[in-house]
């Protein structure tokens, strides 16, 4: 049996957690490419999909803790994820540095997510072998 050459993914989610399906679906795949011995470059969230990295996000009790359950996921495989900083900011997800800048009373930024640009995007694009959208359904 031929030996199957290990593949970089870079995933973009652009649904927003509770109201679309595309960070639940863009876990299941991330969980199954990693199982399958390849490996997640970064993972980026652009649009209504920054709502994933905010601290304050609560569902009730018996709902999944979306947020949490990215977290974990993205430290335990050791894998970047960006939050567009213009999707970010015009949402309400601020790290410590943007809450100085705009001089806001708090930050609500969910580590291990890091805000930057859409540089990441490019970077993420060109340097993996494949890149994935999640977007929401209609």
């Amino acid at each position: 049996m031929p030996k199957t050459t290990a593949l970089s993914f870079t995933l973009i989610i652009t649904g927003a957690p509770y109201v679309s399906q595309a960070p639940q679906t863009a876990l299941e795949f991330a969980r199954a490419v990693i199982a399958a011995g390849h490996r997640i470059d970064r993972v980026f969230l652009y649009g209504d999909a920054v709502h994933l990295a905010s601290t304050l996000a609560c569902a009730p009790s018996d709902e999944p803790q979306w947020t949490q359950i990215w977290s974990e996921f993205l430290e335990t495989h050791r894998v970047p994820a960006i939050v567009c900083i213009a999707s970010a900011l015009r949402r309400g997800v601020l790290d410590e540095k943007e809450q100085k800048r705009y001089q806001r009373p708090a930050h609500n930024l969910e580590p291990p997510f890091e805000i930057a640009g859409l540089g990441e995007w490019v970077e993420g694009t060109v340097s993996s072998d494949r890149t994935l959208y999640f977007h929401p359904t209609d």
